[in-house]
């Protein structure tokens, strides 16, 4: 009766298919995740980025690191070992005998299938004489023999035979265990029981411990959840924080402590150098301030380094590493500041009982960030992000003749206007200034407002939720040069109208705005000579056949409009039957009906084709590497990244969250977060934009060599 057999691995075969198996599910994926990049590939993106990017700290700090590193090489080998492993474990199973085949008792007497009954007795007449015991053969081989003469021979062996494949019957299933028997052997039975004890009971809890206390300790953008609360509680004790304070509670994260990051070092020579640093920095830096955490030692020590990184101060050498550690730190900090700024705002419109951080602290947040990439003051001039620029050259810039404060004005001079100011710099130098300048990005931003499942998404009212739909266009500055050069001239009278409304040093300008809106109104609200039934008193009538009234033009591209009314309407009076003319404003109401309902469709199309786009982009993952940004002391290359969002000047409030954009490489599409219109306050643009109620003067916050310095 047939029944079921279980043993290890004695030859150790089923052992090599296991353990085959095994290293490539290890081998193969870690090739794909783990193998060095096309070094070649990084080689030549670093060249060329070497004209723009060449001075900039990052980029000296990557070439020294790819020529200093083994690790590529290590891992490579690690790999290639790997692979050689599997390929001999490979090779192993392939010569490997088969233990389990189907019995074919022709193969036992080497004969055909074909073969007769006469043919097989003869076969086993000449292998019984070679093998039988008693004449000194194999015996096994003997009893094989035997047992495959009587399948074939026998009629009720046979049978057996064709329905079991063994002419022994059913036999016991076997089921083979692929580890060797030395595992169960009882001689080396305490060595299992302690492999296995440390392995399950000692590194594998370790392991497990080791990655869930770390987990819990950050958060999603590895941020530590105690430098979180840290900041939320600043950040509702002093809703107005200004660049100081914000200096302070960026340094007192936990990510600088050596007891919560072993990143960060204290090293005995800190209590000569960084006093020394104190007192460069003058009064800068507040030592005297006794609350915690800003007096403890890692956030001192901070303060004091990303202040020397903001002044430009040279350090030590140790010293220098512990600064690019706290610089390269910051980004992301003010990211999560920012983050938590911005759930304080919700909790406050949300709930109340407290006030919200201010939008000048969400700001400085930002503008904080920027200060640290490009190793700058806020009060220093942003031409200083420029190479070879010093503090001696701005008085070139500034004086009267040119006036040159910021990047705008540089890139507004004209050519030999601007040789003639930077000739201190010399041909090289100044080559190399215009190549960074051009490669500065120059951003585009059109605005739409909308809202959604409404009749009219154009109109919106009191309590209606609003989704700005935003579409950003970067192009390098380079391109904004070459439009501006090429542009063509204005013509000789607009030139003398340009003269003529020119604004007065001592004018006020907006008296002169509006006295421009009211000479251009007059011009455009001439009234052109009626025809003749017109001038006897009869009122004009428009194209549905209504009386017009008193409406006067407003555009310039109505005029041929008006003209072609004018006709019309002449037309429109030779008619004598008022049936006809009942009939014609009956078609051209149905036109006007046809003509609503098209664009009603097309709306409908065009909402629907936003909603798929909206989705796919949801679904869409798109690279956070979009272009490297121009900074002279930032230790790591830094990506451009954006935030967007709409704010309340006047009341000093957020109107929709920093969008914070991070894959905008040409054109990017970004919807901000619907907000609610409140007509009952005095919401109307501050910066006369018509794009009431809702404040779109400052929604797009650039990099720091974009931002207008305060």
């Amino acid at each position: 009766m047939a029944g079921q057999q279980f043993q290890y691995d004695d030859s150790g075969n089923t052992f090599f298919y296991f353990l085959t198996s095994f290293v490539g599910l290890i081998v193969i994926p870690a090739t794909y995740y783990l193998w060095p990049r096309d070094q070649n590939a990084e080689q030549l993106r670093l060249k060329s980025l070497r004209r723009v990017h060449g001075r900039c700290l990052w980029y000296r700090l990557r070439l020294m690191k790819s020529q200093q590193s083994v690790v590529p090489t290590l891992k490579k080998a690690a790999l290639l070992l790997g692979w050689a492993l599997f390929i001999f474990l490979a090779y192993k199973v392939s010569t490997l005998d088969r233990e389990y085949q189907e019995y074919n008792p022709w193969e036992v007497l080497n004969l055909d299938q074909s073969a007769s009954v006469a043919e097989i007795k003869k076969q086993f007449r000449v292998l019984s004489l070679k093998f039988h015991p008693d004449k000194g053969g194999d015996e096994a081989m003997f009893m094989r023999i035997t047992k495959a003469y009587k399948a074939l021979t026998d009629e009720d062996a046979r049978q057996i035979w064709e329905n079991y494949g063994n002419p022994d019957g059913p036999g016991a299933t076997r089921f083979g265990i692929a580890l060797p028997g030395w595992i169960v052997d009882q001689k080396n039975s305490m060595l299992v029981l302690l492999v296995y004890g440390l392995a399950f009971m000692v590194i594998l809890p370790v392991v497990v411990g080791t990655w869930w206390y770390r987990s819990i300790r950050y958060s999603g953008d590895q941020i530590l959840i105690n430098t979180t609360q840290l900041f939320m509680h600043f950040m509702y004790k002093t809703p107005n924080m200004n660049m100081k304070r914000l200096g302070m509670v960026l340094t007192a994260a936990f990510e600088f402590d050596p007891r919560s990051n072993k990143e960060a070092i204290i090293r005995p020579t800190d209590n000569v150098e960084v006093p020394q640093l104190i007192r460069e920095l003058g009064s800068i830096i507040n030592v005297k301030k006794k609350e915690p955490p800003f007096c403890y030692p890692y956030s001192l020590k901070a303060r004091v380094l990303l202040l020397a990184q903001l002044a430009r101060m040279d350090v030590s050498e140790d010293l220098e590493e512990d600064q690019r550690f706290v610089v390269r730190k910051c980004p992301a900090l003010l990211q999560e500041m920012i983050n938590v700024g911005c759930q304080l705002t919700m909790m406050a419109n949300s709930r109340g009982g407290f006030h919200a951080p201010r939008l000048v602290s969400i700001e400085n947040c930002m503008k904080l960030s920027q200060m640290s990439v490009q190793g700058l003051q806020e009060a220093k001039s942003p031409l200083l992000q420029l190479p070879h620029f010093e503090e001696e050259h701005l008085r070139y810039c500034i004086s009267k003749k040119y006036k040159v404060r910021t990047l705008q004005d540089l890139v507004s001079l004209k050519d030999s206007d601007r040789r003639n100011m930077l000739r201190f710099l010399g041909e090289e130098k100044y080559d190399e200034v215009m190549g960074v300048l051009s490669s500065l990005p120059h951003i585009t931003m059109e605005t739409k407002l909308q809202v959604l499942d409404d009749e009219d998404s154009s109109n919106i009212t009191a309590g209606s939720i609003v989704t700005v739909t935003v579409t950003l266009t970067r192009k390098k500055m380079c391109e904004v040069f070459e439009k501006e050069q090429v542009a063509p001239a204005l013509p000789e009278d607009a030139q003398a109208d340009a003269g003529k409304n020119k604004v007065k040093g001592w004018q006020n300008k907006s008296k002169v705005t509006k006295k421009a809106a009211k000479a251009k109104k007059k011009k455009l609200t001439k009234k052109k000579p009626l025809p003749q039934q017109q001038a006897k008193g009869d009122k004009p009538k428009q194209a549905n056949g209504n009386v017009a009234g008193n409406d006067v033009a407003v555009k310039e591209e109505d005029e041929e409009a008006s003209d072609k009314g004018s006709e019309s309407d002449e037309g429109e009076g030779n008619k004598d039957t008022p049936s006809e003319r009942e009939e014609e404003s009956d078609k051209q109401s149905d036109a006007e009906m046809d003509q609503m309902g098209g664009d009603d469709e097309q709306e409908w199309k065009a909402l629907q084709q936003s909603i798929q786009r909206r989705e796919r982009a949801l679904l869409e993952t798109k690279s956070k590497v979009t272009h490297p940004v121009y900074s002279l002391y930032f230790p790591e290359e830094k990506q451009e990244w954006w935030w967007l969002y709409i704010t309340d000047r006047r009341d000093q409030t957020l109107v929709s969250m920093p969008y914070h954009v991070c894959t905008l490489r040409d054109t990017e599409e970004v919807s901000v977060a619907p907000a609610e219109t409140q007509t009952n306050k005095s919401t109307s643009c501050p910066h006369q934009r018509d794009l009431s109620p809702l404040c779109l003067g400052c929604v797009l916050h650039l990099p720091l060599f974009l931002l207008q310095q305060p």
